[in-house]
C-alpha cells in the first residue's frame, strides 16, 4: 500500500465553536486553546448566563490528574481555587446487605508474587485461615490512609508503601468551570454571551455551518462541540442523532441535591449509602458538603426521596434541595456530521463511581487523537463513536454490577435489580469471577482488577474456588509476605497527616474555608 502523491497540505479546521459552558464546555475550551489556538484557528464558546448548569459533578477518578497536568495546572493552586479535597476512593454502605460497609480504593491490592495475582493468594488464605487473612482492604495503601482519614502524595521512585497511594479530587464543579474559563481566555479562547436561536446547515452535506444568537449575530464554524446539556441542542434537536435507553438495567432517573455546612474536617473519600430505591452521595469539600439522593421514580416518589435525604445529612442546610431528572443511556452517535457531543449532551450514567467528568475528559482526548481536517472523514468519526461506545458500555456494566451483586430483598427496588437480567458482557465477567475469581481487563477498560475485586468481595460475592496456580507457592512464605504488606500499609498510614493539615501545609486550603474539628472513625 502506498501513497503515490506523498503527503499533501491538509485543509485544516479553522473555526471551532463550543455550544454551552459549564464543566464540559470549559474543559473543552481550555484544552483546545492550549493546543490548537495557534493563530490559524479560533476557539469560540457560546453560553448564556440565563441558562443554568447542572454543576453537581464534584467527585472524580484519578485520570483527572492527567488532564490537569496536560493543561499545566498547578495542583495546589487548583485545589485552593476550587475548594478541593483529595479522594482516595469510595466507601459503600448498605449495598451487599444492610449493615455492610466496604471501600473501593484507588491503587492496587498488595503485590503479585512470582507473577501470581495477589488477590488469588488472598482468596487462598480466606479458605485456609479466614480470620488471619483479614479484609481485602488491609492490603491497600489508599484504604489504610482513608481509614485513618489521612493523606500523603505518592513519592516518585520511593520504595515505600506511600508510593502506592493513588488519588483523585472532590471539587466545586462551578468553581472548576470558572477556573478553566480564566485559563482558556488567557490562552485566546473567545466567550460569546447569548442564547442560540437557530442552527444553519449546508444543504448538501448536512453539516452545521453556523448558529444564530438572540441578538441577530451569526457565529460560523467548521467543527461544533455540543456541550448544551441533556437537551443536546445541536446533536439531538438539530441532527437527531438518537438516544439509547439503558433504564432497563439502571432504573434510577432522579437526583435531589443539597449542600450542607461541614461539621468536621473533610474526609479523603466519597461515601455512597444505599437507600430503599437508590443511594445517597456524600462529597466533602473544603467549605461545604455535597449531598444528593439518586433514586428511581418508579419505586419512590419525590417527596419521600427528599425526606430520606434531609433525614440523613449532617450540618446546616445551605440551599433549597433541587431535583434533576435524567434518563440513563448514551447518544447513538456521539459525533454526527461536524457536531461532536460532550458531557450530558453525549449521555448520562449515574455518578455512583464518579465517572461523569472522566467521560468528558476522555471525549476531549479522543477528539485530539482523531482531530479532523475538512471535509471530516467518516472513518475518523466512526472510530471516535466506536471508542466512546466501548467506554460508555464498560462504565455501564461496572455500575450495573453494584446493583446486581446485592443480597438485599427488603424493598421492591432491590428485589428488581437483584433479579434482573444483565448485559451479556457483564454476565460473562460475573461468571468468570464466580468460577475461579478471575478478572481480565479488556482493551482500554476504565475499571481494572482492583475495582472489580473491591465490589465483588465488598458485596459478598466470593468465587467457588481460587485459581489452582496459587497453590504453587509456599503457604508460610505467602502468609509472611502478606503480613508484611498489611503491617507496612498500616504503619505508613499512621505516619501521614490528616487531610486538612496536608492541604494547609501545601498552601492548598482556601482562606475562606473554615477550620473544622477532626472527624472520628474510619472506613473498613
Amino acid at each position: 500500500m502506498s501513497g503515490a502523491g506523498g503527503i499533501a497540505t491538509a485543509n485544516r479546521i479553522e473555526k471551532v465553536v463550543i455550544v454551552g459552558g459549564g464543566t464540559a464546555g470549559w474543559m473543552a475550551a481550555a484544552a483546545l486553546s492550549r493546543f490548537f489556538n495557534d493563530g490559524r484557528r479560533s476557539i469560540t464558546l457560546v453560553e448564556s448566563d440565563a441558562i443554568g448548569t447542572v454543576g453537581v459533578g464534584e467527585a472524580t477518578i484519578p485520570p483527572i490528574r492527567n488532564f490537569n497536568s496536560m493543561l499545566d495546572i498547578p495542583e495546589n493552586e487548583f485545589l485552593k481555587a476550587t475548594r478541593g479535597t483529595f479522594k482516595l476512593g469510595i466507601e459503600f454502605v448498605d449495598w451487599g446487605r444492610k449493615g455492610d460497609r466496604y471501600f473501593h480504593p484507588f491503587g492496587d491490592y498488595g503485590h503479585d508474587l512470582h507473577g501470581i495475582p495477589f488477590h488469588q493468594l488472598y482468596l487462598r488464605e480466606l479458605v485456609r485461615n479466614r480470620d488471619g487473612a483479614g479484609a481485602i482492604g488491609d492490603y491497600s495503601m489508599s484504604t489504610a490512609a482513608a481509614g485513618l482519614r489521612r493523606f500523603g502524595r505518592p513519592s516518585a521512585g520511593a520504595r515505600s508503601a506511600i508510593s502506592e497511594i493513588n488519588y483523585a479530587f472532590h471539587f466545586d464543579a462551578s468553581l472548576y468551570a470558572a477556573y478553566l474559563r480564566k485559563l482558556a481566555e488567557r490562552q485566546g479562547a473567545i466567550r460569546r454571551e447569548g442564547r442560540i436561536t437557530k442552527a444553519h446547515r449546508d444543504p448538501e452535506s448536512g453539516d452545521v455551518v453556523s448558529v444564530s444568537l438572540e441578538d441577530g449575530s451569526n457565529i460560523e464554524g467548521d467543527l461544533f462541540l455540543d456541550c448544551s446539556g441533556f437537551r443536546g441542542l445541536l446533536i439531538e434537536e438539530e441532527l437527531e442523532a438518537g438516544y439509547e435507553d439503558w433504564s432497563q438495567w439502571l432504573p434510577v432517573d432522579r437526583a435531589i441535591a443539597v449542600p450542607t455546612g461541614n461539621i468536621a474536617s473533610p474526609d479523603p473519600f466519597t461515601r455512597a449509602t444505599a437507600h430503599g430505591a437508590g443511594w445517597q452521595w456524600r462529597i466533602p469539600l473544603q467549605h461545604r458538603m455535597g449531598n444528593g439522593h439518586v433514586f428511581s421514580s418508579s419505586f419512590m416518589d419525590e417527596d419521600e426521596a427528599r425526606d430520606i435525604l434531609l433525614a440523613n445529612i449532617e450540618g446546616e442546610v445551605l440551599a433549597e434541595p433541587r431535583t434533576l431528572r435524567f434518563l440513563t443511556g448514551m447518544r447513538k452517535q456521539a459525533w454526527s456530521h461536524n457536531v461532536l457531543s460532550l458531557g450530558l449532551s453525549s449521555g448520562f450514567i449515574e455518578p455512583l463511581e464518579s465517572t461523569s467528568i472522566h467521560l468528558v475528559q476522555n471525549g476531549i482526548q479522543r477528539l485530539f487523537a482523531l482531530f479532523p481536517d475538512k471535509p471530516i472523514s467518516p472513518v475518523e468519526r466512526d472510530e471516535y463513536n466506536r471508542g466512546m461506545r466501548d467506554l460508555y458500555e464498560d462504565v455501564r456494566d461496572f455500575i450495573i454490577l453494584h446493583y446486581k451483586a446485592t443480597q438485599r430483598g427488603d424493598t421492591p427496588f432491590w428485589r428488581h435489580v437483584r433479579d434482573m437480567d444483565v448485559p451479556d458482557s457483564l454476565a460473562r465477567k460475573i461468571e468468570l469471577w464466580r468460577l475461579h475469581g478471575r478478572v481480565f481487563r479488556e482493551n482500554a477498560e476504565l475499571f481494572g482488577q482492583t475495582s472489580w475485586i473491591a465490589v465483588m468481595l465488598g458485596q459478598n460475592v466470593e468465587p467457588n474456588a481460587y485459581d489452582a496456580i496459587a497453590d504453587t507457592l509456599d503457604e508460610r512464605k505467602v502468609q509472611e509476605a502478606m503480613r508484611q504488606m498489611r503491617d507496612g500499609y498500616r504503619s505508613t498510614a499512621e505516619r501521614l497527616p490528616g487531610q486538612e493539615d496536608f492541604l494547609r501545609r501545601a498552601g492548598a486550603w482556601a482562606e475562606d474555608a473554615p477550620a473544622q474539628p477532626a472527624a472520628v472513625g474510619g472506613v473498613r
